[in-house]
């Protein structure tokens, strides 16, 4: 009885919730969340590889920036351990309920535990490689004193 309970919860999951709606990059604005896209990965760039041989139990900690983007500009996303298995150049992902985190005051994407990467069918369109919105800079709350 349980298996046929597990099957429906998971199969049921467009049920009862609304249908997802899907934003372009240039519809991101910092600090939101819950966002639904479609966009290709342009490059992937590990920036942290951590990990030791000895200690087994720990698992490494990879993160990896991506660039990727559809037909209205560009974002970096911010890819972790099984994530940048997924964005890999040239794939076209759907991103599930990603969230703009704030990184030296650009924006990132970034996909929680919540959240969830599906690697689809090749994206019929052309990136519109001129407009990052990652290299908007917002202004800064912190200031350095020196």
């Amino acid at each position: 009885m349980a298996t046929t309970q597990q099957q429906q919860h998971q199969g049921g999951a467009g049920a009862g919730k609304r249908k997802p709606v899907f934003v372009k990059v240039d519809q991101l604005k910092p600090g939101t969340s819950g966002h639904t896209l479609t966009a290709m990965v342009l490059t992937s760039e590990t920036v942290l590889h951590k990990g030791r041989a000895a200690a087994a139990q720990l698992r490494p900690t990879r993160i990896a920036e991506c660039l990727i983007g559809d037909e209205t500009g560009t974002i970096v996303f911010t890819a972790r351990n099984e994530q940048v298995d997924l964005m890999k150049p040239g794939a076209t992902v759907i991103l599930r309920n990603a969230r703009i985190d704030m990184f030296k005051g650009s924006m990132r994407l970034a996909v929680d535990k919540w959240g969830r990467i599906e690697v689809t069918a090749p994206a019929s369109f052309t990136v519109k490689e001129d407009n990052n919105l990652s290299l908007v800079e917002y202004e800064l709350v912190n200031v350095v004193e020196e």
